[in-house]
């Protein structure tokens, strides 16, 4: 089984309007409402891969009530610590006309220390029949940005690996953890060595490696950096590979969560670092072809998986 934990999980509103008016009324010709947030796009693809998965989070309010009501309609297994604040929503604004995108997204709920006591009690016990932890989102308020790194060692105790897919203080305190993978995008992993790094030509990609190696030494036994629609990037210690998919046009959001499902999933089937990374990048780019977060084709994994290169870098 693999357990996913989703700390910060947020309804989904989605507004079609045509041409909007940002200082008059608009009339949605279409609203909908769906489960959203990192871990709950991990959740969901590994769901629809037919992998055994758990959902683990929090969850409160009219919001939090509704979604996991959503959840529970889409099979998803999951089951929710009850917490007084309510769930965080997130608004995005689809201009049809103009073909434009605006999001908004609410803060975190507070978490009392009490209720993520008891999301603790949960977590623990789920791990004596999991095969593998996803650790993904952003942390909510009143939980300490050591909250994943913890949870990490926690997991490593029972014997259990975690792929770590966060951004700022909670990545450098989870790194610090061991966990077995950390799955940062080009921003966030620069973020995590206070340097900018940038694609923009053939020398950068030796930055990008050195900078993913550096984040290595620091606990994880793998980094894999998501490149938007250049690939995933992995550094090992049995070596540095990348992934190159199609490029396909379409809805980026949730395509990095999808690459850390099929990360996860390729652990737990034991997987060679290439074969996971090859798998990780189909899903990526399937995902981005879907119509919503948390969703692939089939078909669009399969043409996908048969065209992603995979390239062993020589690293100096």
């Amino acid at each position: 089984m693999i357990v996913v934990v989703a700390l910060n999980p947020a309804l989904d509103v989605t507004h079609h309007v045509d041409d909007v008016d940002w200082t008059g009324v608009n009339r949605p010709a279409g609203v909908r409402e769906s489960p959203g947030g990192k871990g709950l796009n991990v959740a969901r693809t590994l769901h629809s891969l037919g992998a055994d998965v758990l959902l683990l989070g929090l969850a409160g309010g009219s919001s939090g009530a509704v979604l996991q009501s959503a959840l529970r309609a889409s099979g998803v297994r999951a089951v929710f610590t009850e917490i007084a604040a309510g769930t965080r929503r997130t608004f995005a604004v689809v201009d049809t006309g103009r073909g434009d995108v605006a999001l908004f997204n609410e803060p975190g709920p507070p978490v009392a220390a009490a209720e993520y006591a008891r999301f603790l009690d949960t977590y623990t016990e789920a791990l004596a029949t999991s095969a593998a932890v996803v650790l993904s989102g952003s942390l909510p308020a009143g939980l300490p940005p050591d909250t994943y790194a913890d949870l990490t060692r926690t997991a490593a105790a029972a014997g259990v690996p975690v792929l770590l897919d966060t951004s700022g203080e909670a990545l450098l305190h989870g790194a610090t953890a061991g966990p077995a993978m950390v799955k940062p995008n080009l921003a966030e992993l620069a973020a995590a060595v206070g340097r900018e790094l940038a694609l923009t030509g053939p020398s950068d990609r030796a930055a990008v490696i050195e900078a993913a190696a550096e984040l290595r030494d620091r606990g994880p036994d793998a980094v894999v950096v998501s490149l938007s629609a250049e690939g995933l990037l992995e550094v090992t210690n049995e070596g540095t590979w990348m992934a190159e998919p199609r490029r396909v046009a379409g809805n980026p959001t949730g395509a990095g969560d999808a690459a850390v499902a099929g990360l996860a999933h390729g652990l737990v089937l034991g997987q060679s670092w290439q074969d996971r990374l090859r798998h990780a990048a189909a899903l990526g780019s399937a995902a981005a072809a879907a119509p919503a977060a948390g969703e692939f084709g089939h078909a669009n994994y399969d043409l996908a998986l048969s065209s992603v290169e995979v390239t062993r870098l020589e690293v100096e």
